[in-house]
């Protein structure tokens, strides 16, 4: 399920309803842890949001399953099932039948992801509940779909839809012949997913602040289609008149918001600039906190940040791997994107309507351009060849550049 915990900064109650209290950060690991747009999805009304056990577990619209069931779809928790591990627990692949949600033969039924709670984790059970919280209440195509969960002594489990693909951070950082880097399409069609996901929280009627927006967090379906997972961390945002909600700090050092980490005072634009990390990642192909780049840059942010203005130096950034794939005006408008995210004063970032407005926008002329070269390659397709041979990199004054492997994540 993408669970990267290991830079966590320690969280706090999900549940927890009074304010003005002193940030503090526990540090484990080697780090501190334009317009509205239709396509944001109607919004679900959590006003009347459950904040005792009993309440969010009778409210939630999920299927309940025995510790023995999850056991028997799971072949007993087998350590080859393993999908992940974390800071919660382990991520375990089972099997169900569709209609009843009874246990099944692996490979016959629904594959499902089975998230088990950590037995000695205190906090785990906070970050459990808001899971069903949240995910029992919110649907979305871009929210990933809690099915169930149990309950049974010390057990705790949450069952999920399984995403073939895995998290983005595997795709972006891990090498190796199963992961192959993702094309610039790709890319930009997942960063809109994840947006629109951002999005449709903001926008719901209680206000919903993710609070961990990180690439391990954003899952893909067969067809690359990004769904959020790991709630455990969201909270509703400020209600009345309040312009925030005061928190302890939580999230994952490199991809928190500055002036949350000094104050912890909690609002969407928080979300945003964790986005505007994301967005530099899918650029660059680099962690937001990366200690094995030397030490100038093992912070992405503050590295990246003086080359993403300028056609010629944002390619210091740009992910060697993507090359060809893109026009550099196209790189450029989503730089400046990031850029804006990362704006130091929160009230200089974008909402998240506009961020995925901008990446719409990115869509469209990455498409129209597309068409454009389709049509270019047709047209000198049926030009008869000069007698005067170009040089190998140049075709009519139209500059080629190399293809990108044979491979299934490329588009």
């Amino acid at each position: 399920m993408g669970i990267c915990l290991s830079n966590q900064i320690k969280a706090e109650n999900p549940f927890h309803t009074g304010t003005g209290v002193t940030p503090s950060i526990n540090v484990s690991g080697d780090g501190i842890e334009l317009s509205n747009s239709s396509s944001v999805g109607s919004s679900v009304s959590l006003s009347q949001t459950p904040r005792t056990e009993g309440e969010i577990l009778q409210s939630s619209n999920l299927k309940i399953f025995s510790f023995s069931d999850l056991k028997a779809a799971t072949r007993n928790f087998r350590p080859d099932s393993i999908l992940g591990e974390g800071g919660f627990g382990s991520v375990f692949k089972g099997w169900i039948d569709k209609n009843s949600y009874a246990a099944s033969k692996p490979g016959v039924g629904m594959m499902i992801a089975v998230k088990r709670l950590r037995q000695d984790g205190g906090q785990g059970h906070k970050e459990w509940l808001a899971e069903i919280n949240y995910l029992g209440q919110l649907r979305h195509p871009n929210l990933v779909k809690l099915i169930g969960y149990c309950l049974e002594d010390d057990h705790r489990l949450l069952v999920y839809e399984f995403m073939p693909k895995g998290s983005m951070e595997n795709h972006l950082f891990r090498r190796g012949s199963y992961f192959q880097p993702l094309s610039w399409s790709l890319r930009m069609k997942i960063a809109l997913g994840a947006a629109r996901g951002l999005a449709f929280l903001h926008n719901a009627e209680t206000q919903v602040i993710y609070r961990d927006f990180k690439t391990s967090n954003i899952l893909l379906d067969s067809n690359y289609n990004a769904k959020l997972s790991d709630f455990g961390l969201a909270r509703d945002g400020p209600t009345g008149d309040k312009s925030h909600v005061s928190t302890r700090i939580m999230g994952t050092y490199g991809y928190a918001a500055p002036e949350y980490l000094s104050t912890g005072h909690l609002t969407a634009k928080n979300d945003v600039y964790s986005f505007g990390v994301v967005l530099l990642e899918f650029l660059s192909g680099r962690k937001a906190i990366d200690k094995n780049q030397p030490a100038r840059e093992h912070n992405l942010v503050d590295w990246a940040k003086p080359y993403l203005t300028n056609k010629r130096r944002i390619l210091h950034v740009l992910d060697a791997r993507l090359q060809g794939q893109y026009s550099l005006g196209r790189a450029l408008k989503a730089a400046r994107l990031a850029l804006q995210c990362l704006s130091v004063d929160p009230r200089s970032r974008p909402n998240m309507d506009e961020v995925v407005t901008a990446l719409e926008q990115l869509q469209e002329t990455s498409k129209n351009d597309q068409s454009n070269h389709q049509s270019n390659r047709q047209t000198h397709h049926n030009v008869r060849p000069s007698s005067c041979r170009s040089s190998a990199g140049e075709i009519h004054g139209v500059t080629t550049h190399p293809r990108p492997s044979a491979s299934p994540l490329y588009t």
